[in-house]
């Protein structure tokens, strides 16, 4: 069910209240309100659409339109849309967006330190692939460093871009995202390697709920990094950030992107560079191979195929 028009920010707010913290705190992780405030202003302004070209550029576009008629752009502002005609994923590549999936983009102030934007990008992945666990998809896992497995096919993927507002040079984050729910028709070149929510669940899933758990969840996460950078400052914030975050921590319990033999690329689908063996993730989010001659070597950007 399409039932997008019925967020906003105060329902997003309720649902905090009346099911995320009661529920993590039955799950024994305390009642967490203290991280939820500091992501509260993800949601403050939920704008949905029934079709756009892109969200991402929706969203450069609405930063140089406050900002010429001297407004200020609402931090956590969420742009949605039932459908993306021109929706694009990593180096430019089309990402079918029809009716029946999530898809939209998040405008996040770069208010972070140095040491910890690092973790920012792994945080949708965490989100959601917690929301599909619960709704029973329960083999969801997420590949470096962001994309979301179901039976070893893509449901879901995310792209985090910095932008530079035109007016007053101001530094966002647009995080991208889309997730595949009632969408189960596929063009040619998706069939073997997508799949949907319905797909794995055999029934179709309610939009706005499976939105209301992801976006929750994407508040949680994001408060535990502010929280995590306002502890170290309090410690002094004097050395470098080299302890395990807990978002990594909890990155990895989700992620079976270890041990796994991948193929590593920066555009990896039309330039793969070479197969490696993934020996951990670094304490600064990199990606640490193994080679067959026995050295190791730290990837911070590009992107694996897991070998068959």
């Amino acid at each position: 069910m399409d039932n997008l028009t019925l967020l906003s920010p105060s329902v997003l707010d309720d649902y905090v209240i009346t099911v995320e913290r009661p529920r993590l705190k039955n799950e024994g992780l305390g009642d967490n309100e203290k991280l939820f405030r500091y992501g509260a202003s993800l949601g403050s302004v939920i704008r949905v659409y029934p079709s756009l070209d892109r969200a991402m550029d929706h969203a450069r576009e609405h930063i140089r339109l406050r900002e010429e008629s001297r407004r200020s752009v609402a931090n956590g502002t969420l742009i949605l849309a039932s459908t993306l005609t021109l929706s694009k994923g990593r180096f430019s590549r089309s990402w079918h967006a029809p009716p029946g999936g999530l898809w939209g983009c998040l405008i996040f102030a770069d208010t972070l330190l140095p040491q910890f934007r690092n973790f920012l990008p792994l945080i949708p992945g965490i989100a959601c692939c917690e929301a599909l666990r619960q709704v029973g998809a329960s083999d969801a896992s997420i590949r470096w460093v962001n994309d979301v497995l179901v039976q070893g096919k893509k449901l879901a993927g995310f792209l985090v871009e910095g932008v530079c507002s035109p007016v007053h040079r101001e530094q966002y984050h647009l995080l991208g995202f889309g997730v595949n729910l009632n969408n189960d028709c596929f063009p040619p070149e998706l069939k073997g390697s997508a799949i949907s929510l319905a797909q794995v669940l055999g029934a179709e899933v309610d939009l706005a709920s499976f939105a209301l758990s992801f976006f929750a969840k994407l508040r949680y996460y994001t408060g535990l990094l502010f929280h995590e950078e306002e502890q170290w400052l309090a410690r002094g914030g004097l050395r470098e950030y080299t302890d395990e975050h807990p978002v990594l921590k909890r990155w990895k319990e989700l992620s079976d992107t270890p041990g796994q033999r991948v193929i590593f690329g920066y555009d990896v689908m039309e330039s793969p560079q070479y197969e490696a063996v993934v020996s951990g993730i670094s304490n600064d989010c990199g990606l640490v191979l193994l080679h067959a001659d026995g050295t190791e070597s730290v990837e911070h950007s590009g992107e694996v195929r897991y070998c068959p």
